[in-house]
């Protein structure tokens, strides 16, 4: 297979490549095979699902080969590749065994390259493709299948000959005349260094041998090298960078790649001015601003995190201005045929309200970006007005980059940047801003896709507990329910005050497994099999053996606990009946206040044939009863019935005059700290 793999890189005279095979055990592309690049620079590409918006990917699920020889379509459709790899040009194929995909093959060509994938290479390519896909399929009849191992191996790129003495001592001559010759491999080791080199980074040739540049010299890693190493890796393509080694020394350094490594030549600056503002660019070597590249890199990484649209909004405003001096901000949604504004920066809210809601169909900047499904750049105001007469400038507002949100042809959203000075875009930033708006676009869709689950979970939780509760003569109840604050923000507790008739209620508090739309709509099944079998005046036993039966016959895998109170307010006496729940806390007309011990019943839904046992107490006037789910005492390194004893230590020394204010007292700590679980409490208060 590295035969193979050699043969279709010369053949197609590729910069770098990679080979991915198929997981047998999951949709995977696992990086199997790579030249002109490392496995340092790749780790990341090490592993991509099928699904991913990757040309060797796309290649695999859709069984044929991508060609992307165009920069911005590169930056439009596949983001994180074209941060990686601007204005390159891409092909991949993927690689049959028999009738199934096995794997893919991912080639890069430099900026150079033309637009249209030659004959010969699209040639090489399915000679390699066909080749690779009969070795796989004849390994595996051998009964040793090729399968992807923990690391890719790495092929070196061959010499075109091998030098003879003589050349190669003129070679180090030349190399030793330089100002400063310095030789690293494809993982950053430095392999040969000039003396006039290590003289300039003021360190022994013996010490950088071996060595990666930015971790021996630590002062070296204040500019970025290593991410324009990595950079200039991927790319090919020259790169260069100004740094001061000492207050006195200014050091311009040129990194110049191939398949093999890089070779580094470094020159002292003249002492005119401080090295990180001399511009000291040789017209041979292509200048690489490496603080966009960190930035975004960041970025990147940054996205990942975000939850919610404003976090979001939030970490593009604190991270995209500053890489790109921009002054302004502006990120909408597209929803319902309208574009929303969702966050901003450097912008007044009134200004912004002109703007938002405005339908796709109009004629704005924005909507034309969008459903264009292409950027609009403009380099200034006098621009700005000649396409567009009626815009409004804000403020010092010169030069506007109006970034569609795109995924996979949906659209998302747009991205607004706004400058204060008139602004070329080069075609490089152009795509770089693109290649950013497309990774963006992927944090926004699934903050909205959050955001919208989140907003379903509040509405079912709603609708599924009582909106009041009812009022029963000589009782005052009041409830609170708070969500988790991770997750989906939906779970399975639930309560309720039923009315069984004119002095007859029955109170009752529950939890169901679970923290889903599953889970909530079990508890919805629950409460209303409780409210059923209590409003006809069910004792609290046979409620819960009718409403275990009910759950077994559901059989939704599940478990749920459950507490039952029947207060009869003329004989003013209770029957209380416990499915595995948390003891209720009883707090006595002269403020003792106790947990109940009730007799444990199972967890509703284990057996069908389960028994509950009633206790009988009094309940005379001035009696409070707080009921709640285990969210409100459980947490963690603190013991239940601690947790259960100091929550009746609050409740015996809140003041009583007020049921309402009781019920935020006990839930008040909860409230401040974060849960990874729901609360719901209910209490009762026995008025005559």
């Amino acid at each position: 297979m590295a035969t193979l793999f050699r043969h279709l890189v010369t053949d197609s005279d590729a910069s770098s490549a990679m080979l991915f095979l198929l997981s047998p055990k999951e949709p995977v592309l696992q990086l199997s095979m790579l030249y002109g690049t490392s496995w340092t620079v790749l780790s990341s590409w090490a592993r991509i699902h099928v699904e991913e918006a990757v040309p060797a990917a796309e290649a695999t699920r859709e069984r044929r080969m991508v060609w992307v020889g165009d920069s911005e379509e590169l930056a439009l459709h596949y983001p994180r590749l074209a941060l990686m790899v601007p204005e390159h040009a891409v092909a991949a194929a993927p690689i049959f065994s028999g009738a199934a995909v096995q794997g893919a093959a991912c080639l890069l060509w430099p900026p150079s390259h033309p637009r249209r994938l030659r004959p010969e290479e699209a040639a090489a390519i399915e000679t390699f493709c066909r080749r690779a896909g009969l070795l796989l399929q004849r390994s595996t009849r051998r009964g040793h299948p090729l399968l992807p191992g923990k690391r890719p191996m790495a092929l070196t790129a061959e010499r075109s000959r091998t030098p003879d003495q003589a050349e190669a001592l003129a070679a180090h001559d030349y190399a030793m005349r330089l100002p400063g010759a310095m030789s690293l491999d494809l993982e950053g080791r430095i392999t040969f260094v000039s003396n006039a080199a290590s003289d300039l980074l003021g360190v022994g040739a013996a010490d950088l041998l071996g060595a990666r540049p930015w971790e021996r010299l630590r002062w070296l890693g204040g500019s970025d090298f290593e991410d324009l190493f990595r950079a200039t890796v991927i790319g090919h393509q020259p790169a260069q960078f100004n740094v001061t080694r000492a207050p006195d020394v200014y050091l311009s350094i040129e990194l110049y790649p191939d398949a093999s490594g890089v070779s580094v030549h470094m020159a002292a600056l003249p002492r005119t001015t401080p090295a990180c503002q001399h511009q000291h660019v040789l017209p041979f070597v292509e200048a690489t601003e490496s603080k966009p590249f960190h930035l975004l890199m960041h970025l990147a990484a940054s996205l990942t995190e975000t939850v919610r649209v404003s976090d979001v909004a939030e970490t593009i405003a604190n991270q995209f201005l500053p890489a790109f001096d921009a002054t302004g901000l502006v990120l909408m949604t597209a929803s319902e045929g309208r574009l929303r504004v969702v966050g901003h920066r450097g912008y007044d809210t009134a200004f912004l309200s002109l703007f938002d809601g405005h339908s796709l169909a109009s004629d704005n900047p924005p909507a034309k970006a969008l459903t264009g499904h292409g950027p609009l750049f403009f380099t200034s105001f006098d621009e700005f007005q000649q396409t567009y007469p009626e815009a409004v400038q804000y403020g010092t507002r010169n030069a506007w980059a109006f970034l569609p949100l795109i995924i996979r042809g949906r659209p998302v959203g747009i991205l607004v940047l706004s400058f204060d000075r008139p602004r070329r875009f080069p075609p490089t930033e152009r795509n770089l801003l693109v290649s950013v708006a497309g990774l963006v676009a992927q944090a926004l869709d699934r903050a909205c896709l959050h955001e919208a689950r989140d907003d379903l979970a509040r509405t079912l939780q709603t609708g599924l507990l009582p909106q009041r509760l009812p009022a029963v003569p000589g009782l005052r109840a009041a409830a609170r329910y708070l969500p988790a604050a991770h997750g989906m923000d939906v779970g399975g507790d639930f309560y309720d005050l039923i009315r069984c008739g004119t002095a007859i209620a029955t109170a009752v508090i529950g939890d169901v497994q679970g923290h889903n739309v599953r889970a909530a709509a079990l508890m919805g099944q629950l409460r209303t099999a409780v409210h059923t079998h209590a409003a006809v005046g069910m004792r609290p036993d046979d409620l819960l053996t009718r409403t275990n039966q009910v759950m077994c016959d559901l059989d939704p895998g599940l478990f749920a606990s459950c507490l039952c109170i029947q207060l009869d307010l003329v004989r003013r006496r209770a029957l209380l009946a416990t499915a595995g729940h948390l003891p209720p806390l009883l707090r006595h007309p002269d403020g003792r206040t106790e947990a109940l011990a009730l007799p444990p019943g199972l967890l509703l839904g284990i057996v069908a044939d389960a028994h509950y046992v009633a206790v009988d107490i009094p309940l005379p006037s001035g009696l409070t009863l707080a009921l709640y789910t285990d969210g409100l005492v459980e947490a963690p390194g603190i013991d239940i019935d601690d947790a259960i004893r100091a929550l009746a230590g609050r409740l015996a020394h809140a003041p009583n005059d007020d049921i309402e204010s009781l019920t935020e007292t006990l839930v008040g700590d909860a409230s401040l700290n974060p849960r990874t679980d729901d609360i719901a409490i209910l209490l009762v208060h026995v008025t005559n």
